[in-house]
């Protein structure tokens, strides 16, 4: 059984519990139901119901049952591997491909690629997701940094957090961007209307995207995109945010599209080297499904 804790802050007071707890956990509206009416959540110590009122400060605590742990399968999946030494590695990972594991789907992934690619990998992101510094969505392709040693893995999330990683995407937004360049700083956590989704929240993350035009089309916008944080969906969340979605991103802009997945994908990524202190940058070039959007937007303008 693991336990789980939050405080109620100010701004969720006089706020239903099953919806303060739906917006502080990964849990859909109705599972948390369910686990208030199976009186497993307390608040104070005490089991109330769904409509309780929540006051500042009350502690709200839950349990749930820790599900077996997966058994990753090493698989021998073509890797478009970009540079390769004893201590990390980059690839170009395809649109289509997801990261890591996850409860929908446990094989096909890229650590499955990597375990039987490498002989090891790092160990500090856990057992489901080895090697796993930064992840990109899976209708993204793109530059990823893998790391071999729990070293190498440290260094890289240290220089995460202190923003010395560069990381640069080419993206197609819907419309026409009206700004050469701009700079989007809004907070990002789930959307409380739609767990589904991410969404600019008061209370969310900090997240901070720089953007710059590169060709305007006609209804369409090609930008470049470079990340000061690396919020889930933060690019998606961001442009929808400022009235631009990703084209083909069914989620945050229009349902239907004629792309499979968004019109996204991770260009260039440079950082240190984790023990030869070399700056190292590397760069790709559009994907053909990119490069086939932006001939034919080049033809109808």
């Amino acid at each position: 059984m693991k336990q789980f804790e939050h405080v109620v802050t100010e701004t969720e007071e006089n706020t239903r519990l099953d919806k303060v707890l739906t917006n502080n956990s990964h849990l859909s509206r109705s599972q948390v139901q369910a686990l208030i009416t199976n009186q497993s959540v307390k608040v104070n110590d005490r089991v109330v119901k769904a409509n309780y009122k929540c006051g500042r400060g009350d502690v709200i605590q839950w349990s749930l049952l820790e599900k077996e742990e997966t058994k990753i399968e090493p698989e021998q999946i073509p890797l478009d591997i970009v540079y390769e030494d004893e201590h990390i590695l980059v690839v170009n990972k395809p649109k289509g491909m997801v990261v890591h594991p996850n409860e929908q789907t446990t094989s096909g992934t890229l650590v499955n690629a990597l375990l039987f690619h490498c002989k090891i990998l790092s160990t500090l992101a856990g057992p489901l997701r080895p090697g796993i510094v930064h992840r990109i969505d899976k209708d993204t392709s793109g530059l990823i940094v893998i790391a071999k040693t729990n070293e190498a893995h440290q260094f890289l999330t240290d220089e995460l957090l202190n923003r010395n990683i560069k990381r640069e995407y080419e993206a197609i937004v819907h419309g026409v961007l009206d700004h050469d360049s701009g700079l989007i700083e809004a907070p990002i956590a789930r959307d409380p209307k739609n767990r589904l989704r991410m969404g600019v929240v008061e209370n969310g993350r900090r997240a901070i995207t720089h953007f710059q035009v590169k060709t305007r089309y006609k209804d369409f916008t090609h930008i470049i995109c470079n990340l000061e944080t690396g919020r889930t969906h933060q690019i998606r969340v961001h442009m929808n945010y400022i009235g631009h979605p990703l084209y083909g991103d069914t989620k945050y802009g229009p349902r239907k599209s004629d792309l499979q997945g968004q019109a996204l994908f991770a260009k260039k990524l440079a950082f240190y080297h984790p023990t030869k202190a070399e700056w190292l940058t590397f760069e790709i070039d559009q994907p053909k499904e990119f490069a086939t959007v932006i001939n034919r937007l080049e033809k109808m303008s």
